[in-house]
């Protein structure tokens, strides 16, 4: 069973970069948001054991992170 999990957080992790590469003309900030959600809701699933609430928190944790590590100068 934790042969699956495994595959299935690989696949999702290789789909999510895969993704991202799309994503040319997205600016820094944007980036950096949906980098800081993917690992947010990796990292939440992992130490939540694969729960949903979990991977959601951690997702959107790693957003907002990722939001504010490259603010726009004002």
């Amino acid at each position: 069973m934790n042969n699956i999990k495994r595959i299935a957080a690989t696949a999702a992790v290789l789909a999510a970069t895969l993704g991202l590469s799309a994503c040319a003309n997205m600016s820094g900030q944007d980036k950096n948001t949906a980098i800081g959600a993917g690992v947010g809701a990796v990292a939440g699933s992992v130490l939540t054991g694969g729960s949903a609430v979990g991977t959601v928190g951690g997702a959107a944790v790693g957003g907002v992170i990722g939001n504010q590590v490259q603010k726009p100068p004002r």
